[in-house]
């Protein structure tokens, strides 16, 4: 503030403890020396050390002068550290129900509502959504989402999302990851707290009820976001890692619905393709072009194969095709059904995405698939199928147009 040019104007400490910003009626100024009391001879001069206040102030004169400057003292350390070991409280509590049905193979999530959510916007309040990950394997292929509720910290969705294709196995081994996010058009969404639930929790056939208090999880950088070191690091000790589980381990690239039937009266069988889910995205576009071959091996004349339609930008794929073998009981006890996913690609050949195979020669669940269908003749068989990195090297020997 000046006066004439060249000339300051000068402000005493009375003037300047008199500004006063905060909204409100008028209230009585304090004098800087009530903050900070000087040592006096004697009960005449304030009495006390320094740094006494007088009886008559009020409160908020009381306080020690490193308080008014916003630093932390001894006395209030511990609040401190109290506030850091419970700040998981602080994210919010996720209100929701699991329910896994056994015999349609699927994963019911009913996301309910939310509590006490940290805000994340300037306005104090967050704009929030859910999504849904299976561990591990999380990929945009199992990613499941809710929409967004705006302007709250309490939303309530009430959605029911889906899983299909969940196996007794992946109840047994797999963990769900709710995370919450606030939604932010401008800039990245950012992340509020997440849930992990464990499957094995689950009973078949029993809804269970959660509402649990959001955890802090730091989420793992992504290999673009990764020095060059640091990537080197990380394919080594995945390559090591392998090694180390042993050669059979196979990627899980997917599941596919098939159905079986062997019908008398037109003596065949027939193959059908429903669907497919969570299958590997191919394309820099974060999905896939899927379509499905079959082959019934061996096959002399090369007159076996099937192909389905494109489905085109999904990896949830719905096909409800199907095919028919026409042959005898007792041939189809030595043949083997090959089943391979691929993703089109315009100009260039197609990728292989996973495949199964159902036959004697196979193990688990789709040698069971196979033999069930030749024992029960004239009834549908629907079974989940999970589909490999492993390309069968009859399929991988043709074309795959």
């Amino acid at each position: 503030m000046r006066g004439r040019r060249g000339d300051r104007m000068t402000i005493n400490i009375q003037e300047h403890m008199a500004i006063n910003v905060c909204p409100g009626p008028i209230r009585p100024i304090r004098q800087i020396s009530d903050y900070f009391p000087r040592r006096g001879p004697g009960p005449e001069g304030g009495g006390g050390g320094f740094g006494e206040a007088p009886t008559h102030l009020a409160p908020l004169a009381l306080a020690p002068p490193a308080a008014l400057l916003g630093a932390t003292t001894p006395e209030d350390g511990d609040e401190v550290d109290n506030y850091d070991s419970d700040d998981t409280t602080a994210l919010g509590t996720l209100e929701f129900d699991l329910l896994y049905d056994q015999a349609s193979c699927t994963l019911h999530c009913s996301i309910l509502r939310a509590k006490g959510l940290k805000p994340m916007d300037f306005n104090g309040l967050a704009d929030p959504y859910v999504k849904l990950h299976l561990l591990p394997g999380a990929c945009k292929a199992n990613k499941l989402k809710t929409k967004t509720q705006r302007n709250t910290l309490n939303p309530v969705w009430n959605e029911d999302l889906t899983y299909s294709g969940i196996t007794d196995d992946d109840i047994t081994h797999k963990v769900l990851r709710i995370s919450v996010c606030d939604e932010d058009k401008l800039s990245h969404n950012e992340f509020i707290g997440e849930i992990r639930v464990p499957l094995r929790r689950l009973k078949p056939s029993q809804k269970k009820h959660f509402n649990i208090c959001l955890e802090r999880q730091v989420p793992l950088a992504s290999p673009s976001s990764m020095s060059a070191a640091l990537r080197g690091i990380s394919c080594y000790l995945k390559e090591l890692e392998q090694v180390e589980q042993g050669p059979g381990l196979l990627e899980e690239r997917g599941r596919i619905l098939l159905s079986l039937s062997y019908s008398s009266r037109r003596q065949g069988l027939l193959v059908g393709i429903v669907r497919c889910a969570h299958l590997a995205a191919m394309d820099v576009n974060g999905y896939s072009d899927p379509y499905v071959k079959t082959y019934l091996r061996p096959d002399v004349d090369k007159k076996s194969k099937h192909k389905t339609c494109v489905k085109k930008k999904t990896l949830n794929p719905e096909f409800n095709e199907e095919f028919f073998y026409e042959m005898e009981l007792s041939a189809l006890a030595t043949k083997t059904l090959e089943v391979t996913v691929w993703d089109y690609d315009i100009g260039k050949s197609n990728d292989f995405i996973g495949g199964v195979s159902l036959g004697p020669g196979t193990r688990g669940e789709a040698r069971k698939h196979w033999s069930d269908c030749l024992r029960q003749l004239d009834t549908t068989l629907e079974r989940w199928h999970t589909l490999t990195s492993e390309l069968p090297q009859a399929a991988g020997a043709l074309p795959s147009a």
